[in-house]
């Protein structure tokens, strides 16, 4: 007596030609796809399967291989994980819809089609979870590749700079050095503080080519030092700068704050930051503000610096600590990007926020 099984398997061999037909003209595929003239080859590999499967004689193995190449093949040709669910899926309803169609008793042919559908759900596992790990692959390298392209352009940056940037730090050096001696012996001489301002300004840039190219050599050690001390430092730093702008800075820090890091390190950080900082409120009108706070909680120190310039769209705030990342028209795009190397070296963490009102930087660093 032949099996309900077997009857089901001659009758879907019967319809078998339809059942292509139908699952080809449905199914979601490019028509530049080059493996479109495999997808017959593929449906009869699934209709073999379902055979299979009815008869008891199926293995796993045979429906994981036949998954994982139509996933490699969808992968490959950057076909969505929903086009292949849909297309498997497509391929599950016509099958039970001949099926259905069978001369069987419905107590008969049930569970013939819950065994269809477990072949289906098993096919779909596989699929789905090659496709995943195939395009996981794929970001991985693709990450490598974006790394290594920052990296040699890293590296491009300290072939380039190093040689120039050295010529000119000594001679500037000793200009500084010359006005310094003008100032001492004609204090009255006008232009001598604007001169002297501007050129540790420059000081200032150039070490931040050398810093960016690891060519700066860290003489110093870390120090226990006042944090608002040092902000007060910067404050007269960029005292010319500030005024130029007319911005309105504002300091909220205890004296009671201390940090233990390289100060000549975190002193640039911080000028980086409130550079950035003056040159977005100069885009707005009246008031300009720059709030600067800091507070001590569970054994890091929270510095907040936060202006009312234009807000930073959210794609853009997730990639200006990138190096070479710059949306100003002369800008480098390394400034941050020291920055928070500079506080990671330090074991800390740097990040960025904006909305409407306000754009606030973050730095948490051990005391």
């Amino acid at each position: 007596m032949v099996s309900a099984a077997q009857q089901l398997v001659t009758h879907l061999e019967a319809h078998l030609p339809c059942f292509l037909a139908h699952w080809r003209q449905q199914m979601k595929i490019a028509a530049d796809d080059k493996y479109i003239d495999r997808v017959e080859q593929n449906s009869l590999a699934m209709f073999t399967l379902v055979k299979e499967a009815l008869s008891q004689s199926l293995s796993g193995e045979t429906v994981e291989r036949l998954a994982n190449k139509v996933a490699k093949e969808r992968a490959e040709m950057n076909a969505g994980i929903g086009t292949l669910v849909y297309n498997v899926n497509l391929g599950r309803r016509l099958i039970i819809k001949h099926a259905l169609t069978a001369p069987l008793p419905i107590t008969e042919l049930a569970p013939l089609i819950d065994h269809m559908n477990e072949l289906f759900d098993q096919f779909l596992f596989h699929a789905v979870k090659e496709y995943n790990e195939l395009k996981e692959a794929e970001l991985r390298e693709k990450n490598m590749l974006i790394a290594r392209s920052h990296q040699d352009r890293l590296t491009l940056l300290g072939q380039m700079s190093s040689s120039f940037v050295h010529e000119f730090r000594n001679p500037l050096t000793a200009i500084i050095g010359f006005i310094q001696l003008l100032k001492f012996e004609h204090p009255h001489l006008p232009y001598l503080d604007i001169i002297d301002h501007e050129l540790q300004q420059l000081k200032f840039r150039i070490s931040q080519f050398l810093h960016a190219s690891r060519q700066e050599i860290v003489e110093s050690e870390k120090e226990t030092f006042s944090l608002r001390q040092l902000l007060e430092e910067i404050m007269d730093f960029l005292y010319a700068t500030i005024v130029d702008s007319d911005v309105d800075i504002s300091l909220a820090i205890d004296e009671s704050i201390h940090i233990f890091a390289y100060k000549d390190q975190l002193r640039q950080v911080l000028v980086n930051i409130l550079l950035n900082s003056i040159e977005a409120v100069k885009e707005k009108e009246k008031p300009r503000r720059i709030k600067i706070a800091a507070r001590s909680q569970e054994g890091r120190v929270i510095i907040e610096i936060a202006n009312n310039g234009p807000a930073i769209p959210a794609d853009i705030v997730e990639t200006i600590f990138e190096p070479f990342f710059t949306t100003k028209k002369l800008g480098t795009g390394i400034g941050l990007y020291i920055c928070k190397k500079v506080i990671e070296d330090h074991g800390g963490e740097i990040s960025c926020s904006s909305d409407a009102n306000m754009t606030t930087f973050s730095i948490r660093l051990p005391v």
